[in-house]
């Protein structure tokens, strides 16, 4: 029995508004750190340059998080969700639930092949 697509294209579509306001609340945080000696100095520079690049890393992470959002409202869309992208079987209602964006189901994830 296909799962209800219904039920998680609100969840989708929640987390999806949900991280594009997380992108747009940290856009401050990935500015260009200044440079000038004059205004900070060294030790507080490399701290600013360290919590940009970790507001970046966050930045990557969360993209890529709206990429497999956006993907599975497409599989919704398509008709292909809750369907396994490698074996074409269903994939686990628990499985999507803890993982609304799960393209695979369990044993083709866990690189099992085979009944």
């Amino acid at each position: 029995m296909p799962v209800n697509a219904g039920k998680f294209r609100e969840r989708l579509e929640a987390l999806r508004a949900e991280t594009q306001a997380a992108i747009e609340n940290a856009k401050s945080s990935t500015r260009p750190v200044e440079l000038d000696q004059t205004m900070v100095g060294r030790v507080s520079r490399i701290d600013a340059i360290q919590q940009q690049e970790m507001a970046l890393a966050s930045e990557r992470r969360r993209h890529a998080e709206l990429q497999k959002i956006e993907a599975a409202l497409a599989r919704i869309e398509s008709g292909d969700y809750g369907y396994c992208a490698a074996c074409d079987e269903e994939i686990a209602e628990k499985r999507l639930e803890l993982d609304p964006t799960a393209m695979a189901c369990i044993k083709c994830a866990s690189g099992k092949k085979g009944g």
